[in-house]
């Protein structure tokens, strides 16, 4: 089970309790070279209420147990994604 699928079944607000979520994945560059070459090594989950909007953001790194560069990090900076 992906990791936003387990966060989409298992969710449940800490605002007003529906139990209804969506996840995006994001990723942003930092500050520094990897912003001036729009390297994008800063990966996140958002996590949203289906009904009240209230969202949890987590670092992707570490739910997915890397360090802070990976493999797809190699693939940014390449071909710019």
């Amino acid at each position: 089970m992906s990791i936003e699928a387990r966060f989409e079944s298992e969710f449940k607000c800490s605002k007003c309790g529906n139990v209804g979520a969506r996840t995006k994945r994001l990723a942003m560059s930092g500050t520094g070279l990897s912003r001036m070459f729009d390297i994008q090594m800063n990966k996140y989950l958002f996590v949203s209420c289906t009904s009240c909007g209230y969202t949890e953001v987590y670092n992707l790194h570490i739910l997915e147990g890397k360090g802070n560069f990976d493999a797809g990090d190699i693939f940014d900076i390449l071909f710019g994604r």
